[in-house]
């Protein structure tokens, strides 16, 4: 009995720690167009998508090669019941062009699924920062920078590539993906994303890579990033320069574009990338909810109630047909004299 109450104590304990350090934004938080992925969480209630249509164009370098790929990729995120925890699905469909390079070169096209991986991921710790707007005797104590700023909020990832694929993209089994998801808020309009990854492991395509994305806020809407991407394969290393645009179209659509340069082996060609971010709000703010009910059981009270009924329409009407009771003043009594 002792350790299911302690089972239940843990669990109530996870949540309302998850609910005080809530990842839901007043705007969407899309990880497009980088490649890198936050360590934040959408928030519970919000279902967002995060699509992206792409060219890949690469030289004809190996022998058997794919130097071109057109497609489109969609990733789904999404939280239940603890707002730390995120659940995520990356699916990608494309058109690849296989050629083959000996003294004469020919190709021919291949179409199906390249990847599908479903994942989850879970921030361990979320840095919080000073609030210098309530500095007002130091000018200088106000505007300096905040050193918590170098120390990143962290998250674990956890995920697993099925194997329901295209034949040239298939691995031989399932196989599971885990990284480390790291954020450093610099400042205001200014932060800094690194992921590092060990996937696809136990296949002869295993890999490890890293990922670093610079995002710069212009204003309110229009952002850009600049990010490194290298991929350590088993035969070659692949790395990925990229930068581009984002657009905040409405606080729940973002649009965004990127162009990058690619290499693969001794292969080099570019990226580039035409992307939407949608994502269906039904996120309850537990907090406003508590209060809202106690304002409205404050107001619902039964001596609320009760004054409701006799200042409705019908008691005022007829209480115009009432007789007025008649105040009878009593005379002061005089003294007599003796």
């Amino acid at each position: 009995m002792k350790n299911h109450k302690l089972k239940l104590s843990f669990l109530l304990f996870l949540l309302g720690f998850s609910s005080i350090f809530g990842q839901y934004t007043e705007v969407i938080n899309s990880n497009k167009p980088g490649f890198s992925e936050s360590p934040y969480s959408v928030g519970t209630g919000v279902y967002q998508f995060e699509s992206n249509l792409f060219l890949r164009n690469t030289s004809i370098e190996p022998t058997f090669s794919v130097p071109q790929s057109f497609g489109f990729d969609m990733l789904f995120r999404t939280s239940f019941f603890l707002e730390k925890l995120e659940f995520n699905a990356q699916v990608t469909y494309q058109k690849d062009k296989i050629a083959f390079k000996n003294i004469f070169t020919s190709d021919y096209p291949n179409t199906g699924l390249s990847s599908v991986t479903i994942g989850a991921k879970y921030l361990l710790f979320h840095q919080e920062y000073e609030d210098k707007s309530k500095e007002i005797r130091s000018w200088k104590r106000r505007h300096a920078f905040d050193k918590k700023r170098f120390i990143p909020s962290i998250s674990i990832y956890a995920g697993l590539n099925t194997d329901f694929l295209n034949d040239i993209h298939k691995t031989g089994h399932i196989s599971p993906k885990f990284g480390l998801l790291f954020q450093q808020n610099l400042s205001t309009d200014f932060n800094l994303v690194s992921n590092f990854f060990y996937d696809k492991i136990g296949t002869e395509f295993f890999e490890y890579s890293y990922i670093v994305t610079a995002t710069i806020n212009f204003s309110d809407r229009w952002s850009t990033f600049f990010e490194n991407q290298t991929v350590f394969q088993k035969y070659q290393t692949n790395l990925n320069l990229g930068t581009g645009l984002a657009f905040l179209y409405h606080r729940n659509l973002q649009l965004n574009t990127s162009l990058r340069y690619v290499t693969e082996g001794k292969a080099k060609g570019f990226y580039a990338g035409l992307g939407v971010s949608y994502r269906v709000n039904k996120h309850k703010d537990f907090k406003k909810d508590k209060e809202s009910a106690t304002i409205n059981s404050k107001k619902d009270s039964p001596i609320s109630n009760y004054n409701k009924k006799q200042n409705n329409f019908f008691n005022r009407l007829f209480s115009v047909f009432k007789k007025k009771k008649k105040t009878v003043r009593k005379r002061p009594k005089r003294k007599r004299n003796n």
